[in-house]
């Protein structure tokens, strides 16, 4: 069995290469396909050019809200095919993502287990969703243009006294200025029904190559369902969910066997690991952990260390 670990970068390139090191020494046999965002920062292939089934691919320039982090996913599958790498899973992760548990055992388990997926799901629009029907209806009823522009503090004044009024009296077209200038107009038509819901989730899974297949075909054939994301807000915590669930074709497991800390989080950040959150992210139903910074914390993955190479 062979695991394929996808991990989009952007930036700390010396974790970055420290993460895929110890992936190549735990999973000798793994591929690891690294997509990283050149518009932020370097990457140097040299300190990692000599492991074996580690590639390199320049991803597309990445902006938060948008469907960018989709498409320097999908085009990473589309590599992956493209240049027939075998793999039986794909594990998605971030060059601030670390595992918590020994590869090989995290590898053994994945070979044994009766699901295809392992991705956290929710009905977004239902009233037990965890964001709120208002959340969800404003992130995926809507179709939105997004401008990375960065508003002065008069700029976001001024339009923050437009958006209010806007807003206030109708809920047709909604203007924001909180974290980007963004302005959305309501679907005509929605995609979603009872037969097609709307389902919601973390980004991060860990799903099998015939999931991965599925996803790509879709993706090739520029399906209406995705051409309708490319326009939505945050696409990449819901696209993949309404996609495999929806098509009742795999056994999937809801839960995605990460632990992310949202405590005291904004706009969706979520909190950085340190040594109190050790307890927690080595539960045994944990694969993998984020998000770590060595240049502010690097003790908790020296700690980890000690326990995946165990």
């Amino acid at each position: 069995m062979k695991i394929c670990y996808l991990i989009q970068t952007h930036k700390n390139p010396e974790q970055i290469y420290r993460l895929v090191k110890v992936i190549k020494q735990l999973s000798p046999d793994s591929y690891v396909l690294i997509s990283h965002n050149y518009y932020t920062c370097d990457l140097d292939r040299i300190p990692i050019q000599n492991l074996p089934n580690v590639e390199v691919i320049i991803s597309n320039k990445i902006q938060r809200y948008d469907f960018s982090i989709l498409q320097a996913y999908f085009n990473a599958i589309d590599w992956l095919f493209q240049h027939n790498i075998k793999f039986d899973w794909l594990v998605n992760l971030t060059g601030q993502d670390y595992p918590t548990q020994p590869l090989p055992k995290i590898e053994n388990f994945l070979a044994q287990t009766k699901y295809d997926g392992f991705l956290e799901y929710f009905d977004v629009f239902s009233p037990q969703s965890p964001w709120g029907l208002k959340t969800g209806c404003d992130r995926y009823c809507y179709q939105y243009l997004l401008s990375h522009v960065q508003l002065s503090r008069e700029q976001k004044i001024l339009f923050k006294l437009v958006k209010n009024f806007i807003n206030y009296f109708q809920n047709i077209v909604k203007i924001d200025v909180s974290p980007v200038l963004m302005i959305a107009c309501q679907s005509e038509i929605s995609p979603f029904n009872e037969q097609f819901k709307c389902y919601g989730g973390s980004y991060f899974t860990t799903l099998s190559w015939k999931c991965i297949r599925y996803l790509h075909d879709l993706f090739i054939k520029s399906s209406k369902i995705i051409s309708y994301y490319k326009n939505t807000l945050l696409p990449e915590e819901s696209l993949i969910q309404t996609l495999l669930v929806n098509s009742n074709k795999f056994n999937l497991c809801d839960r995605n066997c990460r632990y992310i800390n949202f405590k005291k989080s904004r706009h969706g950040h979520p909190h950085l690991l340190t040594l109190q959150d050790y307890p927690f992210l080595i539960q045994e139903d944990m694969h993998f952990a984020r998000k770590f910074d060595i240049a502010k914390n690097s003790q908790i993955l020296d700690l980890l260390d000690k326990r995946i190479f165990s």
